[in-house]
């Protein structure tokens, strides 16, 4: 599952980098609520995933082969792709190496954004991976997994309330 949530993820970047393409960043500097409608999606997405955290922390909604890939990838896609630091973070990074003096503005951007998704994709497998064995540790271990999923649960909600209350 940890794999295919990476895969959500370099999914969802792509997205980014296509959208910094095609000028995202002047669109939110010309449209400020565009980046404010970014922004609120995101704080909703990660508090709704707060209170899923916290509905699911019994013992008997957790499933011991843990979510389906598809869920897994599904929440790493939209995890990501409703993250606005990332959306800001593409759109103001990948920019700053295009040169289009060198060829295609398009194709710089392909080759740079691939370079990124790679690069991200092997961070993030390595992460999902070890993720992957400490979850084996905390099904055994159900008070540490409790006491996680209360925390967890806590901080995306509170990052939601943080991110919603951002001007």
């Amino acid at each position: 599952a940890g794999l295919l949530a990476t895969a959500g993820v370099a999914t969802s970047e792509a997205v980014h980098v296509a959208v910094a393409a095609a000028g995202l960043a002047a669109l939110f500097a010309a449209v400020p609520v565009a980046f404010t409608a970014v922004r609120i999606a995101g704080a909703v997405y990660l508090i709704y995933l707060g209170v899923q955290t916290l509905r699911h922390r019994k013992d008997e909604d957790i499933a011991p082969a843990g979510v389906s890939g598809r869920k897994a990838y599904l929440n790493g896609l939209l995890t990501n792709l409703l993250n606005p630091k990332m959306v800001t973070f593409t759109i103001a990074f990948l920019p700053q190496f295009i040169d289009p003096g060198r060829g295609h503005v398009w194709v710089q951007f392909a080759v740079l954004g691939a370079v990124l998704i790679v690069l991200e994709f092997l961070v993030d497998g390595t992460v999902g991976v070890l993720a992957g064995r400490i979850g084996d540790w905390l099904r055994r271990r159900h008070t540490a997994r409790r006491r996680l999923n209360v925390t967890v649960g806590s901080l995306f909600i509170g990052l939601g309330v943080r991110l919603a209350a951002e001007r």
